[in-house]
């Protein structure tokens, strides 16, 4: 029998394709959520569950972001080919979100009982959600916003990867938020810090889901809740894409840190009275 449930993956669908890109932590919110439904948030096919799902978030990234993927991918393709080419920023781009993905990746593999284990509790969780709007609040004061999406760098692109790490290690810090305000920091205006943490996720995710794979369906999770939770997080995000650039371009990350906050100290008190388990 599946741990979990078609109905129970509609509604984990829906909570990681919002929360995926915007930055209050989708880990953090996924892990709540399954708390709140009963679901042992430590089960190694919960776990591959969630990484799962997110290919979901991942494929509506590269939907609304196909040209530009095509564009970078091509000038790639053609610098590989043609040594001329390779002065193209978008040639250079595509390295940088390669190299830029490898401390994740080997943080990942070599943490992978910690993350799996002790750090997956909601305890933690709720902890990271509220230093991280700490440091969210402090990115978005002292970033100049000066700096466009032409602008960066390989020194950008690497630190900003790197930052990944955190939310990892930290679920609750949030991906987008821990990429997000690392940019804030380097003095990217909003919009290219949310854009480049978009593109350094691609790889990250995507080979986080396909490596989880094998544990979501040799350990308990149906091939059904794993499908539908996956279309359900695919539509659900690309909606969320849309609507998070349109805000950051006019907007501060002021409304995500009281929100951050306001669930940290509400996770504090559900763990706290018992209502739901760490």
């Amino acid at each position: 029998m599946s741990v979990i449930n078609v109905g129970q993956a509609v509604v984990l669908g829906i909570v990681e394709g919002v929360t995926e890109f915007l930055p209050v932590s989708s880990t953090g919110h996924l892990k709540i959520t399954e708390g709140l439904m009963g679901i042992p948030v430590d089960d190694d096919a919960v776990v591959g569950f969630s990484a799962v799902i997110q290919v979901g978030a991942i494929a509506a990234v590269l939907v609304y972001f196909f040209k530009d993927i095509v564009r970078i991918v091509s000038a790639w393709g053609r610098g590989l080919r043609d040594k001329n080419e390779r002065h193209h920023h978008d040639y250079k781009f595509a390295w940088w979100v390669i190299y830029a993905t490898i401390p994740i990746v080997a943080v990942g593999l070599g943490a992978k009982s910690l993350i799996e284990g002790p750090l997956a509790s909601l305890w933690v969780v709720a902890g990271s959600l509220i230093v991280g709007s700490g440091v969210m609040w402090a990115a978005d004061q002292m970033g100049r916003h000066k700096r466009g999406e032409d602008d960066v760098s390989f020194k950008d692109a690497m630190l900003v990867g790197s930052s990944q790490i955190l939310a990892l290690l930290f679920p609750g810090f949030s991906r987008s938020g821990a990429t997000m305000s690392t940019g804030l920091i380097l003095d990217l205006d909003r919009v290219a810090a949310t854009r480049l943490s978009f593109f350094l996720g691609i790889p990250a995710l995507t080979g986080a889901g396909l490596y989880e794979l094998k544990d979501a369906l040799g350990t308990g999770v149906g091939a059904a809740p794993l499908i539908t939770g996956t279309v359900v997080s695919f539509v659900v995000a690309y909606a969320s894409i849309a609507w998070l650039l349109k805000f950051v371009a006019k907007h501060s990350f002021n409304a995500f840190v009281i929100y951050r906050i306001v669930i940290g100290v509400l996770l504090f008190g559900l763990l706290g009275t018992g209502v739901i388990d760490s």
